[in-house]
């Protein structure tokens, strides 16, 4: 029984981490318009409040990797949520914009930590087949939680203005770092100690099988930090959404992809990894025809943008459920550095991606539509090579 309460509130923790992981970014998108008027700012100066958030991310993210591998998980989760904690204050207390933008890295350069390892405490539990069912379970959970978050940042800002966002995002990060605290043990440290430098790095980068399906996991993540990244100006600015409303329609997108992640986990058995990602690489297909048809239209509807970006979700919860703990135990002893090379380079792409759009953006959805379906079709185009390695489909 009391072994069953520690599982159970360890399941929780990890939850919470990716929560707060999430949310870091859904529940801050929301403010983009306040922030925007209150500090005078430019689409693409709003947009460097993420991109120096994913600088921040991407600078911890190797000394992240390589610190969990040789000193554990829990130590480097801690500090981590520490200096998240530390961000957050200082972008609550932020009086001008070189205040919020230091905040927003350090929020980075914290939340790296939990974000990163928070599944590899599953990881380190279970077999694959077990992680591959935790992970669709623990998407489902926190997409349906994410899903609920921008509709809760649009309030918040709406009644608390872009302040109380930051309240939240400070508020989470302690009780995570009670919670981790408590209920996440200290795992026994591995016996071969590597130094710490990019060296230990060199191996993965060797494996082309594994450079193959890191590409298309990386690919996978960045349509979705695009769209979300810029819609709050496209919606709330050009097309007329209200700030109480555009919670609404970002947040479908991650309730989407929660429901099919629940419902995957529980069919996932049933079906070789190979047919899935056939089926899966259909839907890509169908999902870039309808953002290319939205993009064609450039279309002033922002239901019917959002409907146009929902077969592009449901399209990557089979490989992003399936692929994902595959790459963690491509090289066992090395998963840390894995996760954080995968991580990474997700947000390296994002943060580039949405710095385009900021600078091509000119008020419709076109220019955005354009970036998103040449990722679409890198992700087609990746998925393909990866169904076609044996390596990577029957690893022996």
């Amino acid at each position: 029984m009391k072994q069953a309460l520690s599982k159970g509130m360890l399941l929780v923790t990890v939850i919470l981490m990716d929560l707060l992981a999430g949310m870091e970014f859904d529940l801050f998108v929301p403010s983009f318009p306040e922030l925007q008027s209150q500090f005078s700012l430019s689409p693409s100066l709003v947009e460097a409040l993420l991109s120096v958030n994913f600088i921040g991310y991407c600078l911890s993210l190797f000394l992240v990797g390589g610190l969990a591998d040789r000193y554990g998980r829990k130590p480097i989760i801690l500090i981590g949520l520490i200096t998240f904690i530390i961000g957050s204050i200082l972008c609550l207390w932020a009086t001008a914009y070189p205040f919020l933008l230091a905040g927003r890295f350090l929020q980075g350069l914290g939340i790296a930590a939990p974000a990163i390892l928070s599944f590899l405490i599953i990881a380190d539990s279970y077999p694959l087949k077990k992680q591959q069912y935790y992970m669709a379970m623990l998407n489902g959970v926190m997409n349906t939680s994410v899903a609920i978050a921008p509709v809760v940042g649009s309030y918040i800002s709406l009644y608390f203005h872009w302040q109380g966002n930051f309240i939240t995002l400070l508020l989470l990060g302690l009780m995570a770092l009670t919670m981790v605290t408590v209920f996440i043990p200290t795992f026994k440290l591995p016996e071969y100690k590597e130094t710490l430098s990019l060296r230990g790095y060199l191996p993965l980068f060797e494996s082309k099988p594994l450079m193959l399906l890191m590409a298309n996991i990386i690919f996978m993540y960045v349509p979705y930090w695009i769209f979300v990244g810029m819609s709050p100006l496209l919606y709330m600015k050009s097309l007329g959404v209200s700030l109480s409303h555009f919670g609404y329609y970002q947040g479908v997108l991650a309730l989407v992809f929660a429901l099919g992640s629940v419902l995957f986990g529980l069919i996932m058995h049933r079906y070789k990894l190979n047919k899935m990602l056939a089926i899966s690489s259909k839907i890509s297909i169908a999902s870039l025809v309808s953002v290319a048809w939205a993009t064609f239209l450039n279309s002033p509807n922002p239901l019917l943008i959002t409907l146009a970006f929902i077969p592009f979700i449901i399209g990557q919860i089979i490989p992003s459920n399936m692929l994902v703990p595959l790459c963690l135990n491509f090289m066992p002893q090395a998963k840390a550095k894995i996760s954080a090379i995968l991580q990474g380079s997700r947000l390296i792409f994002a943060a580039l991606s949405l710095q385009l759009a900021g600078h091509f953006y000119q008020g419709s959805f076109r220019n955005i539509g354009i970036i998103i379906s040449s990722f679409i079709l890198a992700i087609i185009v990746s998925q393909f090579f990866v169904l076609k390695n044996r390596a990577i489909i029957n690893p022996t």
